[in-house]
């Protein structure tokens, strides 16, 4: 038998074999961004993010490695994803921003898992715990601290409407982000505290059952909370056609707010070596300053100071500690109630409630 080819033979094969060569080439790898790729890796396996790692704020800056990385893939890592301090809200964007900057599907699915994860973690009455799945301690409760459930909400908004770079996101998704931010503002006029029968603001977290206000750390009292107030009515003037519900909830959340102020008061904050932190900060009078607390009690509505074992006391009674190193006192709804609310009224036309000073 004859082992040598028909040149017809040799001649096909020859021709095919550039196309085939071409056909097994890889394809070439996506783009990487170091920081997207960081945050892939401390993704949990529930789809959101923590806010430390180690103990510390998350770096995704950072260089994590061979056995950090080997930790952090480990099927029995402890999941501590949270809403907390921006948490998995952030990560949400950041990813969906690296994959329109690099084409990276894996970007892409990482936001995809993390809006899953916020979809999963919404309770039936349309609130958000701090964390999910871990609801230990006073994790579980729905919580506007930080402005946490209000971040929820707008940023599943922005993946209904297909914002910026979440436009990206399966469109499947846009329909069920909607149906959910519509349950968590359904939950937030209904969280609007009454006193007395009358809506005042919100407080910071709630029970998820009773729905009333509850106790976060030691000093975190059940309260009415200023700040946390501010942002759930600037997300409920966010919303294009508001209900009546929604104007009334805005118009009596703004009354309450001008109703509490703290005129002609004012925060000084000095250098003070004898201190443990050496420096204190005071409240003293400034004819035309304002000031609010950030909590007031749910009784008699007046601002609301607690130490570190939950001892209700005066401002100037605090430990150093606690005066200088948490936020008792702010400014936080005077730009809402100067400008923000008269622009709000003149686009829906609502009546004006309490002129600012």
């Amino acid at each position: 038998m004859s082992l040598v080819f028909p040149l017809r033979l040799l001649l096909a094969l020859s021709m095919t074999l550039p196309a085939a060569c071409a056909t097994a080439a890889p394809a070439p790898a996506a783009a990487t961004d170091p920081v997207a790729e960081n945050m892939l890796l401390l993704q949990t396996p529930s789809g959101g993010w923590s806010k430390h790692y180690q103990g510390r704020k998350v770096d995704y800056a950072r260089t994590y490695d061979d056995g950090e990385r080997a930790a952090l893939r480990a099927p029995d890592r402890h999941d501590d994803a949270t809403i907390d301090n921006k948490a998995t809200t952030s990560e949400i964007v950041a990813l969906a921003e690296a994959h329109a900057r690099t084409g990276n599907p894996a970007y892409l699915d990482g936001a995809r898992r993390g809006v899953e994860y916020l979809l999963r973690a919404q309770y039936p009455n349309g609130g958000w715990p701090q964390f999910h799945p871990d609801l230990s301690s006073y994790r579980h409760q729905i919580t506007l601290n930080d402005d946490a459930m209000v971040r929820v909400i707008g940023l599943l908004q922005d993946v209904a409407t297909a914002e910026g770079a979440l436009a990206a996101l399966p469109a499947e998704l846009r329909a069920r982000a909607a149906a959910a931010a519509a349950r968590g503002i359904d939950s937030l006029l209904a969280l609007q505290v009454k006193i007395d029968g009358q809506p005042t603001i919100w407080a910071a977290q709630y029970d998820e059952t009773t729905l009333q206000p509850a106790t976060a750390r030691a000093y975190e009292l059940p309260s009415l909370a200023v700040a946390e107030s501010v942002g759930v009515l600037r997300l409920l003037m966010r919303q294009p056609q508001p209900d009546a519900r929604t104007v009334a909830a805005i118009e009596s959340g703004a009354r309450w707010l001008e109703a509490h102020r703290l005129p002609d008061l004012a925060l000084e904050h000095i250098d003070a070596p004898h201190e443990e932190t050496g420096k204190d900060v005071r409240l003293v009078s400034k004819p035309g300053a304002s000031l609010w607390a950030r909590f007031y009690d749910l009784e008699r509505q007046q601002p609301l100071v607690a130490n570190r074992e939950g001892q209700v006391v005066a401002f100037a009674e605090l430990p150093n500690e606690r005066r200088t190193g948490y936020g008792w006192y702010g400014t936080w709804p005077a730009k809402l109630l100067a400008e923000e609310l008269p622009r709000w009224r003149k686009v829906h036309a609502s009546a004006p409630a309490a002129a600012p000073r």
